[in-house]
């Protein structure tokens, strides 16, 4: 038992390195072959930070664990809202003047909905899966589409310039390779290490698969989101901590819950519609309120009701591991 505890500590480390490495080298060829600092942030930094919840999200779905898989995707969403911005916010209270922002948090319900839709007959299926890749898709186009249309007429968003400023510059391509393949190497390996670990502290404990995703495995994949938000509050670009939350749930949703419906369509737990969707519709259905609010700011002590949140939920999920 702490031999898997270590190991899936170890593959959360190593998935999380492996995923900032394979970002950062990818968008710096991407910068180096001409492609503007602009589509590298609103698509590969963007996406960077879901990277570890695709990959764990394949690992499970090829291992058989699709309830791991979309609970991952449920509590990842719930931990980002409710763990990470409610930490941040307790930190210092986050303004939110973005235009994009404003934009993309309709979104964000709209697909949180549509993942409700979807669930509502406990049952992932492979054309679902199809539907939200493509769906994916025509979110990244359309935003690209968007933001080089307010570019172009000199319209200033805090988000854009602030995603502009993360692309790295300077790195050789080699140096870049090297990162991209080391990424491409140890990504997957250590998603099969946590995972693989993940189902045996779970059998330990008699905890179900949808639980264990919607624990441990989400919390440790939110880690990039932490990290980000973090750093970008402390920076006072308050937009990108927000935005790296908003972009990650949508991500989250479209993409990583698209990997197991089409590598494994499967009929999963009742309890990831009847219980998880609510949770995860809730803390959004919240942040909108907070972000919309009078003062366009989420303060410390809505931070804090986040946080609570968060906690009462993990621990009902622990008192009930086995649902």
């Amino acid at each position: 038992m702490f031999e898997a505890v270590a190991f899936l500590v170890i593959g959360l480390v190593f998935l999380v390195w492996s995923a900032d490495k394979l970002v950062f080298g990818a968008a710096a060829l991407a910068r180096n072959v001409g492609i503007s600092p602009l589509v590298i942030g609103m698509t590969i930094l963007a996406m960077g930070s879901s990277a570890p919840e695709m990959m764990v999200s394949a690992t499970a779905a090829l291992d058989g664990k699709t309830d791991t898989a979309v609970g991952n995707v449920l509590g990842s969403n719930i931990a980002n809202i409710a763990l990470i911005l409610g930490i941040t916010a307790l930190i210092k209270p986050l303004s939110i003047s973005s235009t994009i922002l404003r934009r993309e948090l309709p979104l964000m319900i709209g697909v949180t909905v549509l993942a409700g839709i979807l669930l509502w007959n406990s049952h992932l299926g492979f054309y679902e899966g199809v539907l939200l890749f493509v769906l994916f898709t025509a979110f990244i186009l359309a935003m690209l589409r968007i933001s080089r249309n307010e570019k172009a007429t000199g319209t200033s968003d805090a988000l854009l310039d602030e995603q502009e400023s993360e692309v790295p510059e300077g790195v050789s391509n080699i140096k870049a390779a090297v990162w991209v393949v080391i990424g491409l190497v140890i990504l997957p390996l250590s998603a099969d290490m946590l995972v693989e670990n993940a189902v045996v502290i779970a059998q330990y404990f008699g905890m179900s698969d949808l639980v264990i995703g919607l624990t441990i495995i989400a919390v440790g994949t939110s880690l990039p989101e932490l990290a980000a938000s973090l750093a970008g509050v402390m920076k006072g670009e308050d937009d990108m901590a927000v935005g790296n939350i908003i972009g990650s749930n949508v991500f989250n949703i479209l993409a990583v819950m698209g990997i197991p419906g089409i590598l494994n369509p499967s009929i999963l737990s009742e309890y990831a519609m009847g219980r998880d969707f609510w949770v995860m519709l809730g803390v959004s259905l919240l942040l909108v309120a907070m972000a919309f609010g009078k003062s366009r700011r989420i303060s410390r002590a809505e931070g804090g009701v986040l946080f609570c949140i968060f906690l009462a939920y993990q621990g009902y999920l622990v008192l009930n591991m086995t649902a």
